[in-house]
């Protein structure tokens, strides 16, 4: 596994991390702590939570127990409650937000405290004043945003020069090779103020691993069979797209990966991305996402892939945030 600094001055994080925003185990705790586990055996040290993933974030805290904690970077989110519910980025709803995450987590401080959403009814001048008041009393220790748009993220890091806080170092958007909405604005952006991209969901939903064929029914333990997984899936679910995803599938064969190897080393060739986020139900599900990192991938593959989803691609930058 290698390991990037991210954004200025960020924290030192895998290049492959694991996100939970899907169960961390269909095994219940312990399976949740054997798929830790095999994530600090194969070198991951970056770990992506929210309060608003179930129980992700207790989960999360209880496999993580024992193990020393400088050997891993905890990432959670503020902005929804527990169910979903909003609550937004005021002052108030900041601190209950991390108080809560640091209570379910069992740690004492966040790495990467994330905004999950942008939040229009409270100004950022206060948003910012309270990451800045959780930067001084060390409970956390960087922060950044997730699924904003350029000029909201601008409009932030303006903020915090207005009010004395330290820039941010992360932006968590959506990414892959079939959603590509942060290439336009938000990624370029990030690289002049030094921010890292962790990118999210670099799989499409799992759609990037081939196991959708055209013209069949999803499998039945699939996303896609699932009507909550199918929601934010069915704008990749189109016959043309299922198509192209099995040439892209037989690329990687071709090169002697597998198809979710090839999408996630594709993210992490991208200028800009520190890290790409993975979900597994399996160690082994796992082991085979986390093989992406340090796969260099050449130019003329590159250009392939751009070739084999030309027109299938999501671009529009109305899909960020």
């Amino acid at each position: 596994m290698r390991h990037r600094i991210l954004g200025a001055g960020g924290p030192v994080v895998s290049e492959v991390g694991l996100g939970t925003w899907r169960p961390l185990s269909r095994d219940g705790r312990r399976g949740a702590a054997r798929l830790v586990g095999a994530a600090r055996d194969l070198g991951i040290t970056l770990f992506d939570t929210a309060g608003s993933y179930g129980d992700a974030e207790e989960a999360l805290g209880i496999a993580l127990r024992g193990a020393p904690r400088e050997s891993y970077v905890l990432s959670t989110k503020v902005y929804y409650e527990p169910g979903g519910t909003v609550a937004g980025l005021s002052r108030a709803a900041v601190r209950a937000g991390v108080e809560r995450s640091l209570r379910a987590l069992r740690t004492e401080h966040i790495d990467l405290l994330s905004a999950h959403r942008f939040d229009d009814r409270t100004p950022l001048a206060e948003t910012l004043a309270a990451f800045g008041e959780l930067l001084e009393e060390g409970k956390i220790a960087h922060y950044g945003f997730s699924e904003w748009t350029a000029q909201q993220i601008a409009a932030a890091c303006a903020a915090a020069t207005e009010v004395g806080v330290r820039p941010p170092v992360a932006s968590q958007p959506q990414y892959s090779v079939l959603w590509r909405v942060p290439e336009k604005a938000v990624v370029p952006l990030c690289q002049d103020l030094g921010i890292g991209t962790v990118a999210f969901w670099p799989l499409a939903q799992g759609l990037l691993t081939g196991k959708y064929a055209p013209g069949e029914p999803p499998p039945a333990d699939s996303r896609a069979a699932d009507p909550t997984g199918r929601l934010v899936m069915d704008h990749f679910m189109a016959e043309p797209i299922l198509e192209r995803v099995q040439l892209f599938a037989r690329l990687a064969r071709h090169q002697g990966m597998t198809p979710a190897r090839l999408a996630v080393s594709w993210v992490l060739n991208r200028p800009g991305v520190t890290s790409a986020l993975v979900g597994a139900s399996t160690p082994e599900q796992l082991t085979q996402t986390a093989s992406a990192a340090g796969v260099l991938l050449s130019e003329p593959t590159m250009e392939l892939i751009d070739k084999i989803f030309a027109g299938c691609v999501y671009d529009d930058v109305a899909g960020t945030g």
